[in-house]
């Protein structure tokens, strides 16, 4: 029995030794494979307090051609020869009476109708204090000389069968109620202005898809109790409307005389130059006058303006 006692005490410290040694190889293992991090840790940004910046809208600046000895970005004031390169020199612009009558001479070169329209096209000014601007408009005015020989088609919407007798003893198309809604949606009725009494503008609002911009409205005349004096101006009245900045219109045509064709010009300019007050300078700041087949020609729009408007 003690030989076996021995050998069972000489294995035992080596057993443990064996386990202590792999116990320890595990340990190293295990804290080799855990990520080691060699750098500090990073503190999180704080969050700086963005500082708007004010946008800064930058102006045109308008070259002052006035002392120049030409036009700035072009070849000179005027061309020498008869034949030259139109973009190198600053358009001409000519006096009212004068571009009438090159109007006139450039039918007779190109053999077109004398009875041809003549339009105008004016770019307009439309700013004022800060950043308030005029509201596009339209306009309906008499002309000095009306260039059209049959009056314009009138509807009236009146339930009172009195008021729609009126209508059609001053000249008004049609006269009637509710009932000629139908007719107008159908296309069985159309007309040139729509006029209307304050009371049935609330039925109307089926038609406001179908007229658009013939719709009876009170900012432009066509809606009011005085019939008689709304037929008065819309049956030969001239209307003319803002698109943008532009009015482009029809002033009268090529074949009336000059001097009724430079009055219709000033009627309208006048007209459209009433819708800015003067203390904010002129409303319109470019004026191009044109027939059918003819190119447009500037004109002095100073000696167009009214005297107010020069002054600003």
């Amino acid at each position: 029995m003690a030989a076996p006692s021995r050998s069972v005490l000489r294995v035992l410290p080596r057993c443990q030794s064996l386990l202590t040694c792999r116990a320890h190889s595990v340990s190293l293992t295990a804290h080799r494979q855990q990520p080691v991090r060699s750098y500090a840790a990073t503190k999180p940004k704080e969050k700086k307090e963005e500082k708007v910046q004010e946008k800064v809208v930058k102006e045109k600046k308008k070259v002052d051609d006035k002392d120049r000895h030409k036009p700035y970005g072009l070849t000179a004031w005027a061309p020498v020869d008869d034949v030259y390169m139109v973009r190198y020199y600053p358009k001409p612009v000519y006096e009212t009476p004068v571009a009438i009558e090159m109007l006139k001479s450039f039918q007779k070169l190109d053999f077109s109708p004398e009875n041809q329209p003549v339009y105008i096209n004016l770019r307009l000014d439309m700013k004022l204090e800060k950043k308030k601007k005029v509201d596009p408009f339209v306009s309906t005015m008499h002309l000095p000389h009306p260039f059209r020989s049959d009056n314009n088609r009138i509807v009236v919407f009146t339930e009172n069968p009195n008021q729609a007798r009126i209508a059609m003893e001053n000249g008004a198309t049609v006269a009637g109620g509710p009932e000629l809604i139908d007719k107008i949606l159908a296309d069985e009725i159309t007309a040139d202005f729509y006029l209307a009494e304050p009371d049935i503008l609330q039925k109307l609002l089926p038609l406001k898809n179908k007229l658009r911009k013939k719709f009876p409205k009170s900012k432009r005349g066509s809606v009011g109790i005085n019939i008689p004096k709304m037929l008065a101006l819309f049956k030969t009245g001239h209307e003319y409307m803002v698109e943008d900045i532009y009015v482009n219109t029809q002033v009268a045509t090529l074949d009336m005389p000059k001097e009724c064709i430079l009055e219709n010009i000033h009627a309208i300019v006048k007209d459209v130059a009433s819708h800015k007050p003067a203390e904010f300078g002129p409303l319109i700041d470019r004026a191009i006058i044109c027939s059918r087949s003819s190119e447009g020609l500037n004109i002095k729009i100073e000696e167009l303006l009214p005297q107010e408007e020069k002054k600003a």
